[in-house]
């Protein structure tokens, strides 16, 4: 095993501890970690010229936001917040995909924007609240589990 392959390994040991270990609000940022490190990676394909691997970029934060973030959002007791976060998600996955296929900067710096203000309130709400674990939902650590597996 190469030092690249090892380091990936060990990568991948640490996210799957630290979704088996987390709480769910813990995973809910893990998941906007994830989506975020996508866009990341999609945007310096991108500046490289890397069309697949931009591609590759851009699906996993489109499945991070969709299959994570939006599908864990309980719209029938969740009340306005869940419909408007569902309504952003939708709108995120678009945004991103569109960025894609015009190559456009901008698409990519808004949804990560927008995925960082988000993140910062559930980070803040985690440090104000450190027993509130119920507030994320059961399909984000099931989701978070099946990405680190």
């Amino acid at each position: 095993m190469g030092p690249v392959n090892a380091a990936k390994a060990y990568a991948q040991i640490g996210v799957e501890t630290g979704v088996h270990a987390a709480d769910p609000v813990k995973l809910v940022l893990m998941l906007y970690d994830g989506a975020l490190l996508a866009i990341s990676d999609a945007q310096r394909h991108m500046a490289e010229g890397g069309i697949a691997a931009k591609g590759q970029a851009v699906s996993r934060a489109i499945s991070i936001i969709d299959g994570g973030l939006r599908v864990s959002l309980d719209t029938s007791r969740g009340g306005a917040i869940a419909v408007q976060l569902h309504e952003l998600y939708d709108y995120m996955g678009r945004r991103l995909l569109l960025a894609s296929l015009r190559n456009d900067p901008a698409g990519f710096a808004e949804v990560a924007g927008l995925l960082r203000e988000l993140r910062g309130a559930w980070a803040e709400l985690a440090a104000n609240k450190p027993g509130l674990v119920a507030a994320a939902p059961s399909s984000a650590t099931t989701y978070a589990k099946a990405v680190a597996a």
